[in-house]
């Protein structure tokens, strides 16, 4: 602290409410100390100084995703991204120290000499929070131009053309998208689909719904059926949100696909023994995992590190 006081041309006790967030120093030079601390490394805690000439060999695996009894911690997201990174990390010699945003302040986090953050999702405090350990970190999601970090993710706008141009192709001309447009990656699937069917002059229609689960999409539906709205196909951002939906259109008599085309997302084994047999978009959550590893080891090694976006497909099955 001492080191960090005299390169800041400030007191000991001026860089530890800096670096605290304490409103008795001024926002310019809590930023200019915590960009000093970034910079050589420095760690408020003991466990972490005492590293500072060695590694722990250790990568913190942060994950946001508050489970429930609808969308499970065993469910492909984020158990396949997970067993990709343990699988490279491991490989790498490396230890996985997986953990939640609430324990984020714990040493042995802190002493890891890198950060994966799954499930961020609309909560992008979290991304800022942890930004500020100066630690190393890749960040599963959806890249944006304001992004100070690496991001792995998935080409979700894509995702979103390519659904709409299925439904094109079918004749569909009432499509409904059901999803979570605050959620950065269900945006940008929602930005493709608008975007690919206005050049057909199709504007779908947008059912906020910001629980991915079954129960939500059998409420899409049955909303969309109180309100008499005409609709003929279905994009849901989740294979849970697209198995309600169909649950519910079932439920008012209506023959899928032959009256609604559904498209899921994630292509879960439920949506694959679902019957009818889901149509669903797949992520290759397996290769996420390890290019997650693989960037947050070469980060920590010091070489150059660039976003990465993988490829999406169309799993066109019976609805």
């Amino acid at each position: 602290m001492a080191d960090l006081a005299k390169l800041a041309g400030v007191s000991k006790i001026t860089v530890s409410r800096a670096l605290g967030e304490s409103p008795l120093v001024t926002l310019e030079t809590r930023e200019r100390i915590q960009a000093l601390a970034r910079k050589h490394g420095y760690k408020l805690n003991v466990s972490a100084r005492n590293l500072r000439l060695r590694r722990s060999h250790t990568v913190a695996v942060i994950v946001e995703m508050r489970p429930s009894s609808g969308r499970t911690m065993w469910d492909p997201y984020p158990l396949s991204l997970l067993g990709g990174i343990s699988q490279e990390l491991t490989s790498a010699g490396y230890s996985v120290l997986l953990t939640t945003r609430h324990d984020a302040a714990n040493a042995a986090v802190q002493a890891a000499d890198g950060l994966i953050l799954l499930g961020q999702g609309v909560h992008q405090d979290a991304v800022k929070l942890y930004d500020r350990m100066g630690l190393p970190m890749v960040v599963w999601g959806a890249e944006s131009a304001q992004d100070s970090h690496i991001v792995v993710g998935s080409d979700n706008r894509h995702s979103g053309v390519s659904v709409a141009e299925r439904f094109l192709s079918i004749g569909r001309r009432h499509p409904v998208f059901i999803g979570n447009s605050d959620h950065p990656e269900m945006a940008q699937r929602l930005h493709g689909f608008v975007d690919e069917l206005a050049g057909h002059g199709i504007k779908p229609l947008l059912l906020q719904r910001v629980d991915w689960t079954l129960e939500s999409g059998v409420d899409a539906v049955r909303s969309l059926a109180s309100r008499k709205v005409h609709f003929d196909a279905i994009f849901a951002c989740s294979d849970l949100l697209a198995m309600g939906a169909i649950r519910a259109l079932v439920e008012l008599g209506l023959s899928v696909p032959n009256d609604v085309s559904v498209v899921g997302y994630d292509d879960t084994p439920h949506g694959a023994s679902f019957l009818p047999p889901l149509s669903t978009v797949r992520q290759n959550w397996q290769e996420g995992g390890v290019l997650l590893a693989r960037k947050v080891l070469a980060l920590i090694d010091g070489q150059p590190v660039a976003s990465q976006m993988l490829p999406t497909s169309l799993i066109v099955r019976a609805t």
